[in-house]
């Protein structure tokens, strides 16, 4: 299978002041972020609020960014959820409006805890779309599916015809790198955490990624991977060490998938607020992140 190269972005999901999905940004999102490097969208996922959407809305978010894709941009659609038959029936809409591919993290109830119940969930999502690549999400802080890929990986090979590989959103470099290199490099391993691009890129084998930052430091992150690629490594570091400043103060305001929302709104794109259960960034909250962020000069090196 094609094996991506360069940074997928994990959007976020823009609602109305009613809360409600609001597709109409979702063009001018789509052109923002190839301006700024990226390669596709990973939709519906954890930055989206996946689990939070109605199949309905899931859906209507899937044909909205396949409709506004650029050409050549790929439009990846999280389709994991708490009921495999649901899962199943967004894996074969993907298919039917010409997504590039699918993914799907483990449920996140029942917890799945062996790698059998994980192979079996996937095989029963993936045969929804099999002439589509699916990518298995892996961000066991989510789900505690703590279960080791190396395994995943050999019990699924050639169970799940359409497993292109693994998103992976998690700290073990070191396993990372052996899924990597199982089967002569067979599956394509994503990395999955912006704050370790840069040690990915030298273990030699990442080619690809998806990010949640990209979505307003896309820049910045395809900047490492461009340094990397020039063998400028002192400019990579930089890079990558400005990038986990960034992240430093988006992790005192919730985290991407609310601090991260918010500074959407701060750099020209408003996407609303988050729903429920998550605690909303209040104004006072919002101009305090501002002033870090422009401690930081981020606004001059930001996505734009």
């Amino acid at each position: 299978m094609e094996k991506i190269l360069g940074l997928i972005d994990a959007p976020f999901t823009p609602f109305d002041e009613q809360g409600n999905v609001n597709l109409d940004p979702i063009p001018e999102y789509a052109a923002l972020l190839a301006r700024n490097g990226l390669k596709g969208v990973f939709i519906n996922g954890s930055s989206g609020e996946g689990y939070m959407l109605t199949e309905e809305e899931r859906r209507q978010l899937a044909e909205a960014w396949v409709k506004a894709a650029p050409e050549g941009f790929k439009v990846i659609v999280h389709v994991g959820s708490t009921c495999v038959r649901s899962s199943n029936r967004l894996a074969r809409h993907a298919e039917e409006i010409g997504a590039w591919g699918i993914g799907a993290m483990a449920t996140p109830f029942p917890r799945i805890g062996r790698v059998e119940e994980l192979v079996k969930y996937c095989e029963e999502i993936a045969c929804g779309a099999p002439s589509l690549p699916f990518y298995y999400y892996h961000i066991p802080a989510f789900n505690n599916a703590y279960l080791p890929m190396l395994d995943f990986l050999k019990a699924a090979d050639g169970r799940i015809p359409n497993l292109a590989g693994i998103k992976y959103t998690f700290e073990s470099l070191y396993e990372y790198n052996r899924c990597r290199r199982y089967g002569n490099g067979k599956y394509d391993m994503l990395h999955g955490q912006d704050e370790t691009i840069l040690p990915c890129l030298a273990m030699g084998g990442a080619q690809g990624g998806i990010g949640g930052t990209t979505n307003y430091n896309g820049r910045v992150l395809t900047g490492i991977i461009d340094a990397w690629n020039r063998g400028d490594l002192e400019t990579a570091r930089a890079l990558q060490e400005y990038a986990q400043d960034v992240i430093d103060v988006i992790c005192r305001y919730r985290g991407n998938i609310v601090g991260g929302k918010r500074i959407m709104k701060l750099i020209g794109l408003d996407l609303g607020t988050n729903r429920t259960p998550f605690q909303n960034m209040t104004d006072e909250e919002e101009s305090k992140m501002r002033q870090e962020l422009e401690e930081l000069d981020f606004f001059a090196r930001c996505n734009r």
